[in-house]
């Protein structure tokens, strides 16, 4: 199951412009060599249904991209955002790529064998999951590629001893974009269970009852009475509110997610002007080619 795998990834990842192009030349073929009324019928009824599909998820592309705004991550609200800077490692971390070895911020790679003189076997492929940053001179906010569709201008594609390995990657000070969930952790909003970081610290007091007993039982008996764990009680939560207070005054870490609500999460190495054209561009060669499929399918009806 692995090459279907593979061939998810990809067309994933290509947006479905190369694949569905191969598909609908498919479909044509398949329509010459049945060469009747039938055939054609089907093969444009498919051509006309693969080039809805490509040109909705481009519409959709360029549109999120085109109408979302650009915002700076030190006053970027919390949500849905978009973000344009350059890539960055996060502090003494940097990432080599699986194959080439290479320093980068992310990779994907694929590695096939040939199975004959014209075919080649999948049989490996992967990405990576660490997190980089993305910096835009007003701050830096973390990228998590999980789940991320990741565009990049870096493939690079060999043959090794029979093996054919692809390789795609981002690079460290380029630029990058990217639109998805944006959460801030710690800081003002962090999200902090006082009554769970209470019943923690009184378990983790509990553990050590030499010192629960110095401390809290004040009339030497061996015992906590209520009185004497009342005391115990209200030092811990006055010790975990001072925590709180601590970690909601320091800065929170900015970070791009998957939305969970399933809207687009791209990462892209090129500006969003150029994605939101290429989006566009894409969306009407789709929509032409559905129009004539559908046009010549109406033809055919009628004849």
């Amino acid at each position: 199951m692995g090459w279907i795998a593979e061939a998810i990834a990809e067309a994933r990842h290509t947006f479905a412009n190369g694949l569905t192009t191969g598909f609908n030349l498919l479909f044509l073929i398949l329509g010459l060599e049945i060469g009747n009324h039938t055939g054609w019928l089907v093969a444009l009824s498919l051509v006309g249904a693969t080039s809805f599909i490509a040109w909705l998820a481009n519409h959709r592309r360029y549109r999120l991209v085109a109408d979302t705004p650009t915002s700076r991550i030190i006053s970027a609200p919390q949500g849905y955002t978009e973000f344009a800077g350059r890539g960055r490692y996060l502090d003494g971390a940097q990432l080599v790529s699986h194959l080439s070895n290479l320093p980068c911020l992310w990779y994907r790679y694929r590695v096939e064998r040939r199975s004959n003189e014209d075919n080649w076997e999948f049989i490996d492929s992967g990405a990576s999951h660490d997190t980089f940053a993305l910096d835009d001179g007003s701050g830096q906010i973390l990228i998590d590629p999980d789940g991320a569709e990741i565009r990049t201008s870096h493939k690079r594609e060999w043959i090794e001893q029979g093996y054919r390995k692809t390789e795609w990657m981002l690079l460290a000070g380029e630029p990058l974009y990217g639109i998805g969930e944006h959460v801030t952790l710690g800081g003002a909003n962090a999200e902090l269970d006082a009554k769970q970081d209470v019943s923690d610290l009184l378990a983790q007091w509990k553990q050590d009852k030499a010192t629960l007993m110095s401390r809290f039982d004040l009339n030497k008996d061996g015992e906590l009475n209520a009185h004497e764990w009342e005391a115990a009680v209200l030092l811990a939560k006055q010790h975990i509110a001072a925590e709180h207070q601590e970690i909601r005054m320091k800065d929170g870490v900015h970070m791009l997610r998957k939305p969970s609500d399933g809207r687009l999460y791209l990462v892209a190495n090129e500006p969003p002007d150029k994605l939101a054209t290429r989006y566009r561009l894409w969306s009407w060669i789709h929509l032409t080619i559905m129009s004539g499929a559908i046009a010549r399918l109406i033809w055919l009806s009628a004849n």
